[in-house]
């Protein structure tokens, strides 16, 4: 029963993460995405651990690509999906869901990640020059930082705790 109810949540962030990135992103253009796919992601991570969190990333990047295809497939973004998921786990799973650590995740994630990684598997994929479609993406990202972090702190106030609850067994221990 533990794995079944780890399974179905994890279905469910799957369809959630290729929902909000793939069927509704807010903006959509080719060298720059605003949506709501990184809270899927965050609570993969914060509610299953580092590594459930980054495959279920990973997976909903290939699934995502299957489903709705937004341009050719390319791994490094499945690599980067499974870092953000990775990065989102170890600084939040089993830890305090303080302002300050969702922060220092998602400062991390769109520094290394979001700037750095997929700003280069951009110019790999189409060809841009790396500091031609740097400026845009750093004045998205710098912009995205204090609304993704309110974001992951408000549903995890108001809605993760329940979550955990449904994860968490009778005697209090993880389910996984």
């Amino acid at each position: 029963m533990k794995k079944i109810t780890v399974v179905a949540f994890m279905g469910l962030m799957l369809a959630m993460d290729i929902l909000l990135t793939r069927i509704v992103p807010v903006i959509q253009v080719e060298t720059l995405r605003i949506s709501f796919g990184f809270l899927p992601h965050a609570f993969s991570s914060i509610l299953l651990g580092p590594w459930l969190g980054g495959l279920n990333a990973a997976v909903g990047d290939i699934v995502g690509m299957a489903v709705a295809p937004r341009g050719p497939y390319f791994p490094g973004f499945t690599i980067s999906a499974f870092l953000s998921g990775i990065i989102y786990g170890v600084f939040l799973y089993k830890k305090p869901k303080t302002i300050f650590r969702i922060t220092m995740a998602v400062l991390l994630i769109t520094l290394f990640v979001d700037i750095g990684l997929n700003t280069y598997w951009l110019t790999l994929l189409y060809g841009y020059g790396f500091l031609a479609i740097l400026p845009a993406r750093i004045i998205k990202s710098a912009a995205l930082v204090p609304v993704n972090v309110s974001i992951i702190y408000l549903m995890w106030r108001y809605a993760g705790v329940y979550a955990e609850g449904i994860l968490l067994n009778h005697s209090g221990s993880r389910t996984i």
